[in-house]
């Protein structure tokens, strides 16, 4: 299989690439929606959140409050560890499990994990191995005015967020093909068809690290 680690900042349409791969036939294993299956009404994952951070962060209806987590986790480090120590390792296993379902085949298998970027950034041995890295730009203030008008985010907590990522620079440093996704939905359109050309021609690999 072709594996690709696709990475970007808060706002910048990394979603919106992975949607567009997946329509030109790749498979898609995305993290955030696995964390988000993990940590399930019932879910042993919920239960240790809830055992580590209080019941406040459970909605009325079961579901986990994301936002509660969010401001909790935000500014302490050592809470961001403990809800990392939670989820991290029940997402590893579900990704490798997926990712073992792959091997052996043509399919070409777009690796979106938010945290893939600070890792290679910082040197660390990547936790799956990949045939390349794709990064998605997108200059800080849209990023900013994107997460403002799209998803309700304050300008000051917008750029609050995207501070506490690896900067352009740092992501931008460890990319093998960067989409530029400044301008307008068709010129996004042609930038991924571009990538995906490229993502098709790269080596194929095990999924072992």
């Amino acid at each position: 299989m072709i594996t690709v680690g696709l990475t970007g900042g808060i706002g910048s349409g990394k979603s919106t690439v992975a949607s567009g791969f997946t329509r030109r036939g790749a498979v898609l294993i995305d993290a955030d929606a696995i964390v988000r299956s993990q940590q399930a009404p019932g879910s042993p994952v919920l239960a240790e959140m809830v055992q580590r951070f209080g019941d406040h962060i459970v909605a009325p209806d079961g579901t986990l409050d994301r936002g509660s987590v969010a401001a909790i986790v935000f500014n302490d480090p050592d809470a961001l560890a403990d809800l990392n120590a939670i989820t991290h390792p029940p997402v590893g296993r579900e990704i490798r499990r997926r990712l073992g379902e792959m091997e052996g085949t043509d399919c070409l298998v777009v690796l979106d994990i938010p945290l893939l970027g600070e890792g290679l950034a910082k040197g660390q041995r990547p936790r799956y191995r990949t045939s390349g890295i794709l990064v998605v730009d997108v200059p800080t203030d849209l990023a900013v005015e994107r997460l403002v008008t799209s998803r309700g985010f304050s300008a000051d907590d917008a750029r609050a967020r995207i501070a506490a990522q690896l900067s352009r620079d740092e992501r931008l440093a460890i990319a093998d093909w960067v989409i530029d996704n400044s301008g307008s939905p068709d010129e996004l359109e042609a930038a991924i068809d571009a990538a995906f050309t490229w993502a098709s021609a790269l080596p194929h690999i095990d999924a072992a690290p």
